[in-house]
């Protein structure tokens, strides 16, 4: 459950929904013949027409209540409802994207997923309408929620992950690059260069700073002062993707990633343009600014384009890295948690809190980390103590890992949030193991499938706003009245 991975109706449905929509929100209309543009004006509460379908104003209201339920800093309220706006705009695109596409979920298989979270969750279905209709919801509302995000996840692993491609040079270059840093060699190689005029490869890493075009003025330059500070960080004797790492550590907002060797025509054009003219080693002249944000970027290596795994110059032949890969020696850690799952009912502040009272317990030796796990942890480890086995690098969501690896045998963690809730971390035992082969094949393409993925899904999503039809109404001003 922790191991690190991605979540594994015609047109006409989408018409159907959208009427019904309307009929929601035309209430109180009379039956006089108006024309469309008309019609849509004086639909109460509709903030944005999309394609087919529409986002209401009442959806923008109880996304912004539910972000400040999880009490995390938000910006200023014009700069969020925009943000909210867009992010539902895009949501509306791909659901009705997925159902042309056929991508559906059936009741059945909701019911099952359902039913799975009640069970993780130690409820039964009863519980779970209770809890779900106390944060002022309703059971219907939460499985027509629940049912579009199963179907934008389906569709963005077909269209995103899916297409994702990977070859085994790839992956030998990822493992032999990994040897010789775990070597200690990484500072005597380099690839050999492009001649001019002849096709390269370039290896770009970046740093992301979001900031869309919905954004204010206020965010807008909050981000490029940020990202203007980490350009001058990098330009100093600093790892790149390390200050990447601090900066997403501060601002979970921020992305960092390699984007791997790529030929100038694979490389998104505003990217190619900044790193034209840079060397090897040597961070672009200025911030890259996109439709999304702005972009810290660096030109790791440049390399001639060869057939097959690139060719590596060697400083001296006794500094030589393995031409092959090699079984290495890795650190694994024993550890075990305490899991409380996101979950409807259950704010962050409210986990936070409670984990943070077991910690203080373990702490002050009035409880055994062992049976506060079996009591309270909500994932399978639980009959186990939390116990996780022996986890080697990769093997776990990287705000776990990094989380784990900070703490020393027998301490115990704050309070850590990963995609799967909140974590309380313990720290049991640490060996050397060998990494075999095949773990480090598939360590590989997981850390060069992440490494893709993101680059991969923002350009998606931006074609997606880029060929859609919206029209934005009104979305200032919050509903007139609740529903």
């Amino acid at each position: 459950m922790m191991r690190r991975n991605r979540f594994k109706q015609a047109l006409a449905a989408t018409i159907l929904a959208s009427a019904a929509l309307l009929s929601q929100f035309a209430f109180a209309q009379d039956s006089s013949k108006t024309s469309s543009d008309s019609k849509i004006r004086n639909i109460d509460g509709v903030a944005a027409v999309v394609n087919t379908g529409y986002v209401t104003r009442k959806e923008i209201d109880d996304r912004i209540v539910a972000l400040q339920k999880q009490g995390t800093k938000l910006p200023d309220a014009a700069t969020l409802r925009k943000t909210v706006l867009e992010r539902l705009i895009l949501e509306k695109i791909q659901i009705q994207n997925a159902e042309q596409e056929g991508v559906t979920v059936s009741n059945k298989e909701l019911d099952k997923i359902i039913s799975d979270i009640a069970v993780k969750n130690k409820l039964t279905i009863a519980e779970l309408k209770v809890k779900i209709e106390a944060t002022g919801s309703s059971y219907e509302r939460y499985r027509a929620m629940l049912r579009d995000d199963v179907i934008i996840s389906r569709y963005r692993e077909r269209e995103v992950e899916g297409k994702i491609k990977i070859s085994d040079a790839e992956v030998d270059n990822f493992i032999l690059d990994r040897n010789r840093s775990v070597a200690g060699m990484g500072k005597a190689t380099r690839s050999t260069p492009a001649a001019k005029g002849e096709p390269e490869e370039i290896d770009v890493a970046q740093i992301f700073i979001p900031a869309d075009a919905s954004a204010g003025v206020g965010a807008q330059a909050e981000a490029k002062k940020k990202a203007e500070s980490l350009l001058r960080d990098a330009r100093g004797d600093v790892d790149f993707l390390q200050l990447g790492a601090m900066a997403a550590k501060d601002n979970p907002k921020i992305k960092f990633q390699e984007l791997g060797y790529r030929t100038p025509d694979r490389l998104p054009q505003l990217f190619y343009e900044a790193v034209r003219n840079t060397g090897s080693g040597q961070v672009a002249n200025a911030v890259v600014k996109s439709p999304a944000g702005y972009h810290v970027l660096k030109v790791l290596d440049r390399r001639a384009l060869v057939a097959g795994a690139p060719e590596v110059q060697q400083a001296a032949p006794q500094e030589s890295a393995p031409s092959t890969p090699q079984n290495i020696m890795v650190t694994q850690t024993l550890s075990r948690h305490i899991l409380l799952r996101s979950r409807a009912g259950l704010t962050d502040q409210d986990a936070e809190r409670r984990l943070a009272g077991y910690r203080d317990q373990v702490r002050a030796k009035t409880a055994d980390f062992g049976e506060l796990a079996k009591k309270y942890s909500e994932d399978g480890s639980a009959a186990n103590g939390g116990n996780l086995g022996w986890m080697g690098p990769g093997d776990l969501v990287p705000e776990f890992d990094q989380a784990m690896n900070r703490l020393q045998i027998g301490e115990v963690s704050n309070p850590v949030k990963t995609e799967f809730g909140w974590h309380l971390i313990q720290v049991l035992e640490r060996r050397e193991a060998q990494l075999t082969l095949e773990k480090q094949r598939q360590f590989a393409r997981a850390a060069i499938r992440e490494r893709k993925f993101e680059q991969a899904y923002q350009d998606w999503l931006r074609e997606l706003r880029d060929t859609a039809t919206v029209k934005i109404i009104n979305a200032d001003d919050p509903a007139a009245s609740p529903r």
